[in-house]
């Protein structure tokens, strides 16, 4: 973290260094901190920039109306694929997603209950009610909820209404991980060692771990998100894992059926997106490369992957589509794999739904997924050959959450978004979200603000535009992950390819601290900061000067600023002096200069420090001279948490709106509270 803050007595000199300013002019300048935030599109229903080049034929005929049972950005997502297609869209909403961007976005919405996912996105008879009620033709369940669900889809199909996925059979097969391994074994799809029934009781699977040969993992049938795995090294972590598992397993999915298997040691995960009609035609779109996860779930996605050769790649897709064509596969799926050091791979599990992940794709082969579903969903073949399917450039995407990263890599965070600005506005970048300024990030929902997408010719210029678009992304009103997604980008390792799934675990041990300024990332710091001090005290002393009485007041002109900083208990001394945009400034010895615009009402400051462009962000700026401001993705003083709700089997931190102290606690460890219950007072 880098904070910084002047000394009580910031000294000028007139002339030459030396002489002092009059009192007058003298001001403290407190705690300044550094971060890097969005920024958003000023029409909120534009909520994505396309990257892929589909085409959209309007003479050709799909569906009158589709509903969305789903919400936030792939629901977003999906009514704008409608829309290009000239479909009207229905979508579904709680009682508290009432003013949601996807709410605003479709041609009729319907609630479906409450808050509580059990009784809105998952009330299976409401969200039928409303598909009566709406006539909608086809339902699109995105990610997530009923996207895997084949009670739904068969409720659907008794009503002659067309579920845009697979058809129940598909769903069955590769929802359950014993029944979906044994279907790859069959389909000569190369799978991880491991048992192929269910466990029946803590005895049986260390007996099967000893003849498998640890470690092993340990995992839920029918599982998914992480949740019901565990990783086994001896007997007795097996018997622990067995009956945790089973637990998990039971509370999550209503199954508590285990399998076990091999557990491969540093893999690489690696995933193959397919795409099926139901005229037995099958195709692979390359690649994902998804290793970068925390808590089993990804954080950062790239298609292509830097590790496969083409020849890995054609076996892997190839392999993938023989799964896909046994199971008569019809829609968008993926098929993901594990990856060891020496490209062998193996099939982990197939996900028949729509991928989170799934712009990469759309950016390198310029096919519209939803689109292709849709078509698929009506009947139509599909419109390429395997040969067609290309790669042309790199995508990167980011998964921004309201999340704690300094906290296990991500712990929940809820609050309002008080500013939001999506970087849309540099090239090659694309966000898929479905929240605007105001918007609500609560304890019911996945925490996702958005899917930050980037796109080059190559891997080097999509990083570099990722790194641009996070400095540029302002957030405000809720703690955020960009300070360790714009880590991730630039760390060593990671440009190298040298990743694998226990990337964050190798690369901090000890958790995530933040960036660690490197030299002339201080001086930088020093000298930008320094300077965007003595811009706002010139621009506050010319607004003294317009408001002071009509006897002129003769002032000498200021030829520096000498200002003591303090930077990680660190004492500088810091002489700035300027030259209309331009600040020279003198930082420990070494001399830097600093040019922008100084627009200092704008969220976001693009500076140009000696050939280096850097963007900053001031978050605050008090009338007393204390700053906040981001740098390099390091957060903020203020944001400090204040208490940890638990919701959805999921941590959510709250944090404070601003620094103080704290009054009271009306609430203790345990305690059930609810929306609009007074927990912490500050003073």
């Amino acid at each position: 973290m880098a904070g910084f803050w002047t000394g009580a007595a910031a000294l000028a000199t007139a002339g030459r260094r030396g002489r002092r300013w009059p009192k007058l002019f003298m001001r403290s300048v407190a705690l300044w901190t550094v971060k890097h935030v969005p920024h958003y599109s000023r029409r909120y229903l534009v909520v994505s920039r396309t990257l892929c080049s589909a085409g959209y034929d309007s003479n050709e005929k799909t569906f009158d109306k589709i509903l969305i049972a789903n919400r936030g950005e792939i629901a977003c997502r999906v009514i704008k694929t409608c829309k290009k297609m000239g479909i009207k869209t229905v979508a579904i909403h709680s009682d508290v997603d009432a003013s949601s961007v996807h709410v605003k976005m479709a041609d009729e919405a319907v609630c479906v209950g409450p808050a509580p996912t059990s009784k809105s996105y998952l009330n299976m008879n409401a969200i039928m009610d409303a598909v009566r009620s709406t006539r909608a033709q086809a339902v699109h369940p995105g990610y997530g909820f009923l996207s895997e669900n084949k009670e739904f889809a068969k409720r659907l199909a008794a009503e002659d209404v067309i579920f845009i996925g697979p058809d129940t059979h598909a769903i069955q097969a590769m929802g359950d991980k014993i029944e979906s391994k044994l279907l790859a074994k069959k389909a000569k799809v190369n799978t991880i060692p491991g048992f192929d029934g269910v466990v029946k009781d803590a005895d049986e699977a260390v007996r099967i771990a000893r003849e498998i040969g640890y470690p092993v993992m340990i995992k839920a049938s029918a599982g998914g998100g992480g949740k019901g795995m565990r990783i086994a090294w001896d007997d007795e972590e097996t018997r622990d894992g067995f009956r945790f598992s089973s637990q998990e397993a039971a509370s999550s999915f209503g199954d508590d059926r285990l399998l076990i298997e091999k557990f491969i040691d540093n893999p690489r995960h690696i995933e193959i997106q397919v795409l099926g009609d139901k005229h037995g035609n099958a195709l692979w779109l390359n690649e994902r490369e998804c290793s970068i996860q925390r808590r089993n779930q990804k954080v950062v996605e790239e298609a292509p992957s830097i590790f496969l050769d083409s020849e890995t790649r054609r076996a892997m897709g190839e392999q993938a589509v023989a799964l896909a064509k046994a199971v008569s596969y019809s829609s968008a799926g993926t098929v993901e794999f594990l990856v060891d050091s020496k490209k062998n791979f193996y099939f982990l599990e197939m996900n028949t739904r729509l991928q989170v992940e799934h712009p990469v794709t759309e950016c390198i082969t310029g096919l519209d997924l939803v689109q292709e579903m849709i078509r698929v969903a009506k009947g139509y073949p599909l419109r390429h050959k395997q040969a067609d399917i290309p790669i042309n450039g790199w995508a990167v995407e980011c998964r921004v959450y309201a999340e704690d990263p300094y906290k296990s890599f991500g712990l929940p965070s809820v609050g309002r978004l008080s500013q939001y600005e999506e970087p849309i506005h540099l090239p090659g970048v694309r966000v898929d979200s479905g929240i605007q300024p105001g918007s609500d990030i609560s304890i019911y929902y996945d925490p996702m603000i958005s899917k930050l997408i980037t796109y080059g010719s190559d891997r080097t210029e999509a990083l570099k535009r990722m790194e641009d678009a996070l400095d540029s992304y302002v957030i405000r009103g809720v703690t955020h992950n960009i300070a360790l997604l714009r880590e991730v980008i630039i760390n060593s390792r990671f440009i190298e390819g040298d990743i694998n799934t226990k990337f964050l675990s190798d690369v901090y041990p000890d958790g995530f601290k933040g960036h660690p300024l490197t030299e002339t990332e201080r001086n930088q710091f020093l000298a930008v900061a320094s300077s965007l001090f003595v811009a706002s005290q010139l621009r506050a002393q010319h607004f003294q000067d317009h408001e002071s009485s009509r006897v002129p007041i003769v002032k000498p002109q200021v030829a520096s600023w000498e200002l003591s900083v303090k930077l990680h208990d660190e004492i500088h001394t810091v002489v700035v002096s300027s030259s209309g945009p331009t600040f020279s400034v003198e930082v420990d010895g070494s001399k830097l200069n600093v040019t922008s615009t100084w627009n200092l009402a704008s969220p976001l400051l693009s500076v140009n420090v000696d050939g280096t462009q850097r963007t900053i962000q001031c978050l605050s700026r008090e009338a007393g001279g204390n700053m906040s401001i981001q740098f390099l993705g390091t957060v903020v003083a203020e944001g400090q948490e204040i208490c940890v709700i638990e919701a959805m089997k999921m941590q959510n931190s709250m944090t404070a709106g601003k620094t103080g102290k704290v009054k009271s606690v009306h609430c203790k460890a345990g305690d059930t509270v609810g929306e609009g219950d007074l927990l912490v007072e500050l003073e």
